[in-house]
């Protein structure tokens, strides 16, 4: 672990801020609030200043802190008492992510973030299953069981 720059910080934070902000805004599904939890992120790379190999890494890293930092915001007792009334409107996507994005943010977290490392930013099994701390078996289960229930998702919509 060793102290980064302010530059270094700066350097991380324009490469990877709308990775981030997108994860957030995958669990959250408010502007405001995946806002709060990206800053909340880069706030925990900054004090934690873990060692990060590459921008692969450092990207894995992210993606999994930010993921656990909006589980904790959905588990906390003030998001479970207050009624939030603004309308979700994602934010624009990449281009690959299509029509299945909608059906994505339906998934439960884990396989949401297997999912979402996988096939959206490219990520192996192995490479999500050291940023999740997880076996790699797991992870082949939340993407087998993931695209699972994305299937029966979209089979639906097809009849519905």
């Amino acid at each position: 672990m060793r102290t980064r720059t302010e530059e270094e910080i700066a350097q991380i934070y324009c490469r990877q801020i709308d990775t981030v902000y997108r994860v957030c805004f995958l669990f959250l599904k408010r502007r405001a609030d995946a806002e709060d939890a990206a800053q909340a992120t880069f706030l925990k790379l900054i004090s934690r200043a873990p060692a990060l190999q590459n921008e692969r890494h450092e990207k894995a890293w992210l993606i999994v802190t930010a993921a656990n930092v909006c589980k904790n915001v959905l588990a906390s007792a003030w998001r479970k008492r207050v009624v939030l009334t603004e309308e979700a409107a994602f934010p624009p996507a990449p281009e690959r992510a299509g029509g299945l994005l909608a059906s994505v943010l339906a998934l439960p977290d884990r396989y949401k973030t297997a999912i979402y490392m996988h096939y959206y930013e490219g990520y192996s099994a192995a490479e999500i299953a050291r940023a999740m701390g997880k076996s790699e078996n797991s992870v082949y289960g939340y993407l087998h069981k993931g695209r699972k229930l994305l299937k029966a998702e979209l089979l639906e919509e097809e009849r519905g």
